[in-house]
């Protein structure tokens, strides 16, 4: 049989070693030997012996606060030996390698996989307040271990230094460094109209990021809560 689909670039890729890596820029390959927590759903293909075990309300569970968010993003455990393949809407799949003393920001939607070795804490993002619809949690990874992140499309990285503040719709902010103090403006307090800030979310303002590190952006704006139970892709892990 031939076919253009059996070309080397869609076949399955050898890992030198265990842990996640990318089969393409919209498919996570996880060579499993040990444990690995990943968002639920997220498989599209496995072989071997691996045994998927949804969390609960309890223990790593309590990243979902429906009662805060009206919404969450449910986790699973990984745990055994063999391969398996993670994908989300065909986004766009990016691998961060955190290091003892990193700390990294991420909206929940976000979030693919991470290594079982990372520590996590759902956080309020401060100096949002209860003013925006694109959620009031993230969740700050520390430690050492590799994390996969998604965004709709591909996206820009932004240097935030001293005395240049950074300013990114809170809708297509994906992530940034934790230590950047971050705060929100209003659109009549930067001369533009609410017409033109988040037209398409109806948020009316901006957030901002001061200090030293990075926000990543995607070019595409999530979809604001629209209430208690309904999906929304800017939740955070709550």
């Amino acid at each position: 049989m031939r076919s253009a689909l059996f070309s080397a670039e869609n076949l399955e890729k050898a890992s030198g070693q265990p842990g996640m890596s990318l089969q393409n820029h919209k498919m996570l390959k996880v060579s499993l030997n040990g444990e690995v927590m990943a968002r639920t759903g997220a498989m599209v293909a496995y072989q071997g012996q691996v045994e998927f075990k949804a969390l609960g309300s309890g223990g790593v569970g309590n990243f979902i606060k429906k009662r805060l968010t009206g919404e969450g993003v449910p986790l699973m455990k990984l745990t055994g030996r063999g391969e398996v393949y993670l994908a989300d809407l065909a986004s766009n799949i990016h691998l961060i390698d955190l290091e003892p003393g990193d700390a990294l920001s991420i909206n929940g939607s976000s979030v693919l996989a991470f290594d079982s070795t990372l520590s996590y804490e759902i956080k309020m993002v401060s100096g949002m307040g209860m003013l925006s619809s694109a959620g009031l949690f993230n969740c700050v990874f520390t430690g050492h271990g590799r994390i996969a992140v998604t965004t709709k499309g591909d996206p820009l990285v932004l240097n935030v230094a001293p005395n240049q503040p950074t300013y990114v719709d809170p809708q297509a902010a994906v992530c940034w460094s934790a230590s950047l103090q971050t705060g929100f403006h209003r659109a009549d307090q930067t001369g533009l109209g609410g017409n033109l800030i988040g037209r398409t979310t109806g948020e009316a303002f901006t957030m901002s990021f001061a200090g030293q590190g990075f926000v990543i952006v995607q070019p595409s704006e999530e979809a604001p809560v629209r209430g208690a139970g309904q999906q929304s892709g800017g939740g955070m892990f709550g």
